[in-house]
């Protein structure tokens, strides 16, 4: 008869513990870096490209646009393609335009739920604020060459499954971010042409 090791139990139960601690040590260490690049990061400007992928459809709807950031928290979020529209925030504040309607109007952040958060997420992504995205979601990394992380909401029962951020290879910013809904629908978010530290004309928020 085998003899029982009266140690090699506590020592299994402690295995996923070890394993677990590991693995959050190496997703802080990422996410370290991280910050320490963004902190380095006063001014951005970038193009992009949006990308619908509807289940139901064959057809990318695809839209290109212009980005725009000044620390501490100041946007530009413009859509050129198919239609001109977008948003500038200085703080809480802000202007928004549509072409096709002829609109353009100033708003308060605090009374704009959706433009809010859209705002809140720009800047956490572009100015890599951890602690606030680790209030909303579980932070994995998928890659660390470069970084790509997946961010699963923790709220259960919202339309979005999980997002994936991908940032540059010297990780001062992002160039890539997918939002994949539960029913199987995503956007991708491609930034292209990307100037880090630029000087922005004051006309640009």
């Amino acid at each position: 008869m085998m003899k029982r090791c009266p140690w090699l139990v506590p020592l299994l139960l402690l295995l996923p513990f070890t394993a677990g601690a590991a693995e959050s040590a190496a997703v802080d260490a990422v996410l370290a870096r991280l910050e320490r690049e963004a902190a380095k990061v006063t001014t951005l400007s970038s193009d992009f490209v949006q990308e619908k992928h509807l289940a139901m459809f064959a057809e990318v709807m695809t839209s290109k646009g212009r980005f725009a950031y000044a620390r501490p928290d100041r946007l530009r979020w413009e859509l050129l393609e198919p239609v001109a529209t977008g948003f500038v925030l200085k703080g809480k504040e802000g202007r928004r335009w549509n072409d096709r309607s002829g609109r353009s109007e100033a708003f308060d952040l605090q009374r704009e739920p959706m433009l809010k958060v859209i705002a809140e997420q720009l800047l956490a992504w572009t100015r890599a604020d951890f602690p606030k995205l680790r209030q909303e979601y579980r932070i994995s990394v998928v890659t660390e060459a470069p970084v790509v992380l997946r961010l699963q909401p923790l709220a259960e029962g919202g339309p979005i499954g999980h997002l994936l951020i991908a940032f540059a290879a010297d990780a001062s910013h992002v160039t890539r971010v997918e939002i994949h809904d539960r029913d199987g629908d995503f956007t991708r978010l491609t930034f292209v042409n990307t100037v880090v530290n630029p000087e922005l004309p004051a006309a640009t928020f």
